[in-house]
């Protein structure tokens, strides 16, 4: 198969996504990931601590061989694809699919519904939204702190829902960022340290801390040169991920939070737990623009100077897994 289908499909599926955004729930695999994940913690909960950990396992490999066995059966009579129109076939279905793991309009959608709230003085309805966005609580939080929350939510999610989906299609195709958003699934779900789900959740939740390693760091590195190009604080933006990107818990997150924090001169503060940057906490709309104009440029970057590489290199070596 012709090198081009691949690097097409990144493109178009970026396309996609900046245009229609995310279909409704019932139609996008990530609800039906969620509803199997769902389906499977049940079985996988037991008295004995051990048990319950290796039934967390198991719903974490069973469901990410189940998408994986999924997206092969696809890929596989699509490898040796030559003709014409079967090659624009892979290209327009190979987009759509890859499309589902992107979620940059979504992110704009729901930090949008946030400002909009704001706008108005409805804390309390910017606090419901915000509650869809992020894990904490978010009854007490003040004007900037919601915001706060809203610009790290976008932070962290370029790579969850961005980067991260493009790197492991750079590097396995359609079923590395499939897989990688159904681990992604997983942690969102049950990959919380509490008394629920601290023995099933722990496998999916440092699945996903490992997977997110390599897409953290190099996303960080990305969102300097697209502060470059929006002409955001370049240099605080480095100076700021190298000296914050490890305060937070998570050991990824804390990078392109740090990042955004430093561009926008900003600074993020998550009560009790960490604070990002050294800028203003006075936050505004303009701070949300700015935020979404860097999310986006650097999706744009990342798959220019990360997966489209990626693709043509281990295709040359003859490594990499046809989408």
């Amino acid at each position: 198969m012709t090198i081009l289908v691949p690097i097409l499909t990144v493109f178009f599926a970026f396309a996609l996504d900046l245009v229609f955004g995310d279909p409704k729930n019932k139609f996008h695999p990530t609800a039906w990931v969620g509803t199997i994940v769902a389906r499977l913690v049940p079985f996988a909960k037991n008295q004995n601590q051990t048990r319950e950990k290796i039934g967390g396992v198991l719903v974490t490999v069973f469901a990410s061989a189940l998408v994986a066995a999924l997206l092969f059966s696809y890929d596989y009579p699509m490898r040796n694809v030559s003709d014409v129109i079967l090659t624009v076939i892979a290209v327009l279905i190979g987009s759509l699919l890859l499309k589902t793991t992107i979620a940059i309009r979504g992110l704009e959608k729901h930090g949008n519904l946030v400002m909009e709230s704001l706008s108005t003085n409805n804390l309390e309805e910017a606090r419901s939204r915000l509650s869809m966005l992020v894990k904490r609580n978010t009854k007490d939080l003040d004007r900037n702190h919601i915001i706060s929350a809203t610009l790290e939510s976008i932070s962290e999610n370029i790579v969850d829902g961005i980067t991260g989906p493009l790197f492991y299609f750079g590097v396995f195709g359609l079923p590395g960022a499939f897989v990688y958003r159904t681990i992604n699934t997983i942690d969102s779900m049950i990959g919380y340290k509490t008394a629920l789900f601290r023995n099933v959740g722990w496998f999916g939740a440092n699945c996903d801390k490992v997977l997110n390693y390599l897409p953290a760091r190099i996303t960080g590195l990305v969102m300097i040169l697209a502060a470059v190009l929006v002409r955001a604080d370049w240099k605080n933006c480095l100076i700021t991920m190298r000296r914050d990107g490890k305060n937070t818990e998570s050991p990824n997150a804390g990078y392109p939070m740090a990042a955004m924090a430093g561009a926008l001169g900003t600074r993020f503060e998550k009560i009790n737990h960490y604070t990002l940057g050294n800028g203003t906490m006075i936050l505004g709309e303009s701070h949300f623009r700015s935020a979404v104009l860097l999310m986006k440029v650097t999706g744009i970057l990342f798959c220019v100077l990360v997966t489209i590489p990626l693709v043509i290199l281990l295709s040359y070596l003859g490594w990499w897994i046809h989408v």
